[in-house]
């Protein structure tokens, strides 16, 4: 019997790494996976070949390179990269979500021409529908809030119009982010400090291979979640929390420091005022967002779902 075919975008990224080692390590072989990269000779995509998928280059701004990528797949999982290395002339010619919405339209025409019976959008809520017209909240890019949520969003639209079979993926922020960007920092008296804008508020978060492999059960039960949006998590904790968390990892004590919102988008990067809105909808829409994303339901597609806990004794192998 003929195994049916995963196509795979950004298999050489993280959400869609993630799907592709699940898929290659499947007990059940139930699929395999077609690799979708624009660099087939990367070491990544060497290595994937090495380990028995198929790889195929392909770019999402490219129609028909990727309807051919598609043609044969029964399935096929789609994610863009709001924050993808661009050069100049790129960051020129569109901004971030204009390139994001082009993408994802691409993948869409291409998945309804190639005959993919089942995607996987990996996607987000659009933080406007919480804020409105509130002035508290800058706009960012002319018409968005938070711009890689919001884009994200009005992509579903694309699935929808072009009659692409599809589950809508909502994913939330990474663990990875508390060892890089958001990792507790020694303060003057010498202290670990987590600083984290959520107040009081509960946040959602989960492990980025815990996508893929929750993914890979929702394509496993196939047309059941065709049309369906799916919201995940690992864990759902708050900045205390993520702070005890974080001190038996380190092996000594992190002090939870909340911030204001304002004094996030007042830091100098880049995107602070995007993230610093990113972290106002977390908090104020904590409860719908945390609901929405039950961990029973997650694990019932995902027996093996990593609480916050798991995931970082798993950095200490």
């Amino acid at each position: 019997m003929t195994t049916d075919v995963i196509a795979v975008v950004g298999a050489t990224g993280n959400q869609g790494g993630g799907l592709a080692r699940a898929i290659l390590t499947d007990p059940s072989s139930a699929f395999r996976v077609r690799a979708i990269t624009r660099d087939a000779t990367s070491a990544k995509a060497r290595q994937l070949a090495a380990d028995g998928a198929e790889v195929v280059s392909a770019d999402l701004d490219d129609l028909d390179s990727m309807t051919r990528a598609f043609d044969g797949a029964r399935g096929a999982f789609v994610v863009t990269n709001y924050w993808a290395n661009r050069t100049p002339e790129e960051e020129a010619a569109r901004t971030r979500a204009e390139a994001e919405l082009h993408q994802a339209e691409t993948a869409a025409r291409a998945a309804k021409a190639a005959g993919v019976q089942h995607v996987i959008w990996s996607t987000l809520e659009d933080t406007r529908e919480h804020f409105g017209d509130d002035e508290r909240v800058p706009t960012v890019e002319g018409r968005y809030k938070v711009p890689h949520f919001d884009a994200k969003a009005e992509a579903d639209n694309f699935f929808t119009e072009h009659g692409v079979p599809t589950t809508f993926l909502r994913t939330t922020g990474f663990y990875e982010g508390f060892t890089s960007d958001l990792q507790p920092v020694r303060g003057e008296d010498g202290t670990l400090v987590l600083t984290l804008p959520m107040a009081d508020k509960t946040m959602a978060a989960i492990a980025v291979g815990d996508i893929g492999r929750t993914a890979l059960g929702i394509f496993k039960r196939g047309a059941e979640f065709v049309g369906e949006t799916v919201s995940i998590a690992g864990d759902h904790l708050t900045g205390e929390q993520f702070a005890a968390e974080l001190a038996a990892f380190h092996g000594e004590p992190v002090r939870y420091r909340p911030q204001t919102w304002d004094g996030f988008r007042a830091l100098p990067f880049p995107v602070a005022v995007e993230m610093g809105n990113m972290f106002q909808y977390y908090a104020e829409d904590s409860e719908r967002f945390v609901g929405v994303r039950d961990l029973d339901v997650v694990r019932s597609l995902n027996p093996e779902l990593q609480s916050f806990r798991d995931w970082l004794a798993q950095q200490k192998v």
